[in-house]
C-alpha cells in the first residue's frame, strides 16, 4: 500500500483526490494539507511514502514546499500535480526536486501509474509539459560545454535515457549492461553534475542542453 499525502488550497480537489485514489487498492490517502506549510507538518507527523503536491497555494507555494520537503525528508519523493504548465513553474518544481510533474486534467489510471511508477524509480512528466522543457531546449541556452565534458560518453548516453523516464533496469536492459554498472554510473553523474537525485538531473540535462530533441 502507497501512503500519499495530498497538497491542494481547494478542499474539493482534495476530496474528489481521496474519492479517485481510494478507489485503487495499492494507494492509500494519509492525510490532506492545504498549503506548502501544512504539507510540512503532515510529512513530519505522517511521513507518508509519496506527496501529491500542488503547486500555486498561499503561505507558501509548492515549489517551496517540495525544496524543504526533499531537503528534510530525501527518501519521500514529491509528484507534482496542478494546472500550472508554464515552463518557469515546471522547472522550477523540478529543480526544487520534484520526482515527476503531472496536470489535473490526468486520467485516474494515469495519475495512479504516475504514482505507482514513481515509487518505482521511475520519471513521470505529462506530455504537454514534455513539450514545454522541449520548447526551452529550442529557446534556451546553448549546450554547455562544461558541464558536458565532466561526464565519459557512457555517462552521457545514460544521462539521456534517464532523462527519459527509464529505470536503471530499463537502461541496463537497452544498454546490455549489468543494473549494479547502470547504479553506479547513475551515482557517477549526479556527483559529477552537483545534483541530489535523478530529477535534477533530468532539469539540470534539459535546461542545459545535455539532452537533445533527437536523443
Amino acid at each position: 500500500m502507497i501512503r500519499v499525502v495530498l497538497v491542494d488550497d481547494q478542499a474539493i480537489v482534495c476530496e474528489g483526490l481521496r474519492v479517485v485514489l481510494g478507489a485503487h487498492a495499492t494507494v492509500e490517502v494519509a492525510g490532506v494539507a492545504h498549503d506548502g506549510e501544512q504539507a510540512l507538518r503532515q510529512v513530519e507527523a505522517l511521513r507518508p511514502d509519496l506527496v501529491l503536491m500542488d503547486l500555486k497555494m498561499p503561505v507558501m507555494n509548492g515549489v517551496q514546499a517540495t525544496r524543504e520537503i526533499r531537503a528534510r525528508h530525501p527518501e519521500i519523493p514529491v509528484l507534482v500535480l496542478t494546472t500550472y504548465d508554464d515552463d518557469e513553474w515546471v522547472i522550477d518544481a523540478i529543480r526544487a526536486g520534484a520526482a515527476g510533474y503531472l496536470l489535473k486534467d490526468s486520467g485516474a489510471e494515469e495519475l495512479v501509474a504516475a504514482i505507482e511508477g514513481t515509487i518505482a524509480g521511475r520519471t513521470h512528466v505529462d506530455p504537454a509539459v514534455a513539450a514545454t522543457l522541449f520548447s526551452v531546449v529550442r529557446e534556451g541556452a546553448p549546450p554547455n560545454a562544461e558541464l558536458a565534458s565532466l561526464l565519459s560518453e557512457r555517462e552521457r548516453e545514460i544521462l539521456r535515457l534517464l532523462a527519459s523516464g527509464l529505470t536503471n533496469a530499463g537502461i541496463a536492459e537497452r544498454l546490455s549492461l549489468a543494473e549494479g554498472t547502470v547504479r553506479n554510473h547513475v551515482t557517477s553523474i549526479l556527483g559529477k553534475l552537483g545534483v541530489d537525485d535523478r530529477a535534477q538531473a533530468t532539469a539540470l540535462a534539459w535546461r542545459y542542453g545535455l539532452v537533445t530533441l533527437d536523443a
